[in-house]
């Protein structure tokens, strides 16, 4: 969920010149003394080609799993890609799931195709421009639209798991620290946090416009430190298990994914 072009290098061959052959073999030997990194250059673009073909050619390919926006990544595209994962790692427990971020309704849908499976969304922003199956999810109150800033509509442990994508990284701390812990509160089993690598760029346009504020990619070590700071659990059973899932599927995440244990 990823491509390059090369200007094609030229043929000295078939360079002319005015004065002859032998003004020509001086003006080869003038140029490739002038140049004498150009060999080296020509490998590395080479290099560079032969990965994007590589990473092209893997799995579903890369391009499916950009949002709309170009150059910004979706984790909430990357939650429907690891569903089949998730329900290997926590087995028969993901039956109430709760989604929570920006295009919930697709989310959502995928979930409900899964056997056994029940699942409710909120979307925490604007939904004018949502196709018709999305203001149905809403109609019917499987969808809500609800500022995750403020306490969740729901009573304590009313899900089995809360799965959350791209909200958290448009929080300040100060909201951040009521969030999370709203997230656990609802859950029964656990939270699944879906969140963006540091060095992903996002549309820092679209992100003022629609999320009020631009996206804080924090690292890993970030996010560990935190759940400490906020008593939360990371869940050591399921992150080997779902570690497990994936190589046996040969998946690879485009966005960083923790496993944490539901306030008891």
């Amino acid at each position: 969920m990823a491509m390059a072009m090369a200007r094609r290098p030229i043929n000295p061959s078939r360079r002319t010149s005015e004065s002859g052959a032998a003004p020509f073999a001086s003006s080869l030997r003038s140029r490739s003394r002038s140049h004498p990194y150009l060999p080296t250059a020509f490998i590395i673009v080479g290099g560079f080609l032969l990965i994007g073909y590589f990473y092209r050619g893997r799995g579903t390919g890369a391009n499916k799993f950009f949002s709309r926006v170009e150059g910004d990544f979706s984790c909430t595209v990357e939650v429907q890609r690891a569903i089949p994962l998730l329900k290997m790692a926590y087995g028969g427990s993901m039956h109430r799931v709760l989604h929570v971020g920006p295009d919930t309704c697709s989310v959502v849908s995928r979930l409900l195709k899964e056997k056994d499976t029940e699942a409710w969304g909120v979307e925490p922003y604007d939904i004018e421009d949502a196709d018709r199956k999305c203001k149905s999810l809403v109609h019917r109150g499987i969808v809500r639209v609800a500022d995750i800033k403020f306490p969740l509509p729901y009573r304590a442990k009313s899900f089995s798991h809360v799965i959350v994508s791209d909200a958290l990284d448009y929080l300040s701390p100060k909201y951040l620290n009521r969030t999370l812990p709203e997230l656990a509160r609802v859950s029964a089993d656990g939270v699944v946090i879906f969140t963006g690598y540091p060095h992903h760029q996002k549309a820092k346009v679209v992100d003022k416009a629609k999320y009020g504020r631009l996206a804080k990619l924090r690292s890993s070590i970030w996010w560990i430190r935190y759940f400490v700071q906020m008593s939360l659990e990371e869940n050591e059973a399921v992150i080997k298990k779902f570690e497990q899932a994936a190589v046996k599927r040969s998946y690879t995440s485009n966005c960083q994914i923790f496993h944490l244990n539901s306030y008891s």
